[in-house]
């Protein structure tokens, strides 16, 4: 998630998933040295060649992941606006599962964008874009800022592409009151799941913010996603209201927005999560260990697309996300690097300066015991 800034133009290349390239692209070593507070425990680059042999979608599976989210989810909205006549409050406690739903559809579109839904890139790229319809997230203009976001997690050089602003103890401290203060309000929570989330999906998503220089495929993106989402919901008005329409699809909308980013948030953010700048960073290394493993119930795992096995997903994107828990049976000891649950997770959002002398987030509070 991002508010302020902005990400630079991509450069004029394919496959914008080639996380290596995107690197390169950045001035960023892709085999820079290790850094001594990365875990080091295990050889990453072995681990990585051994994850490639999860990384084939398979058809019929992908096909069946995405008719038992896509028909659920029209269901249980046509359901939401059947029911208002029979009472809004009837309606709205379908409104978690609608949202639940949404968010599962958005993390296949999110697989559609590192080309690990089908083996098609077109294929992939078609899915994405008509799921972006339902998601309001126009699916190339995110799956280029996605993909730098993946080619810079953990390195202090390359913040701001697709992630939570977080700035160091050093300079926050440096900053002035009210540039303290606006961070504050932003890392504030109710900013993060609340005003953040309807932010981004209801009005930064309706233009290529960042890429508006670079090239016309990210306004069409952006153009014909919203125009195919305002004739639905036009369509939807006139059958049944504008104002019902708008109290049922809001919910939905703003539930799968907040729940995604408390899932953001908490993969990259979290007590001994790593970053280091640019000489001590290394890709592989960070990836695995800048991203945490949030192990949650069967059934949230399954509304959340095993998105919460995270650190495997920023070592090897293109696995599908059906598979990744058949990487952590392959290698159980992956089960317990940089685990939390979603209990932990509230004390987490605490979590808001990154002290590079301690080599880990901490609270404003302890930021200012430490400066102190």
């Amino acid at each position: 998630m991002k508010f302020p800034n902005e990400p630079p133009p991509p450069n004029d290349t394919g496959d914008v998933i080639a996380e290596n390239s995107t690197i390169a692209a950045q001035g960023i070593s892709a085999n820079a040295r290790p850094s001594a507070v990365a875990d080091n425990s295990v050889d990453v680059r072995a681990l990585t060649k051994k994850l490639a042999a999860f990384r084939t979608p398979r058809l019929s599976r992908s096909g069946w992941e995405l008719a038992s989210t896509l028909v659920p989810f029209m269901c249980v909205f046509a359901a939401m606006l059947f029911a208002v006549d029979a009472g809004y409050y009837i309606s709205l406690l379908l409104a978690p599962l609608a949202g639940l739903l949404l968010l599962r559809l958005f993390i296949i579109q999110h697989d559609c964008g590192h080309e690990a839904f089908l083996k098609n890139r077109h294929g992939n790229k078609w899915i994405g874009r008509a799921i972006g319809v339902f998601t309001l997230t126009p699916y190339d203009c995110w799956q280029r800022s996605h993909a730098l976001h993946h080619a810079s997690t953990g390195n202090l050089d390359a913040r701001g592409f697709g992630d939570v602003d977080t700035l160091t103890v050093r300079e926050y401290m440096s900053r002035g009151r009210m540039q303290r203060l606006f961070y504050r309000l932003y890392r504030h929570p109710i900013v993060l799941l609340g005003l953040g989330p309807a932010y981004l999906f209801l009005l930064r998503h309706r233009l290529p913010i960042g890429l508006m220089k670079a090239g016309a495929i990210y306004w069409i993106s952006a153009i014909a996603t919203n125009a195919v989402t305002a004739v639905i919901l036009i369509g939807l008005g006139f059958a049944f209201g504008a104002a019902t329409t708008a109290i049922v699809f809001l919910p939905v909308l703003l539930i799968a927005a907040s729940t995604g980013v408390w899932l953001f948030y908490v993969q990259h953010q979290f007590d001994n999560a790593q970053w280091d700048y640019r000489e001590g960073w290394s890709y592989h290394q960070f990836a695995l260990s800048g991203s945490s493993y949030l192990e949650l119930p069967a059934v949230l795992g399954w509304f959340t697309g095993n998105i919460g096995i995270h650190h495997v997903h920023h070592l090897m994107s293109r696995i599908p996300f059906y598979r990744l828990p058949d990487v952590l049976k392959a290698y159980p000891e992956l089960r317990e690097m940089n685990r939390i649950t979603a209990r932990q997770t509230p004390r987490l959002f605490l979590l808001a300066l990154y002290d590079e002398d301690r080599r880990r987030l901490v609270s404003f509070r302890e930021a200012k015991r430490v400066s102190a």
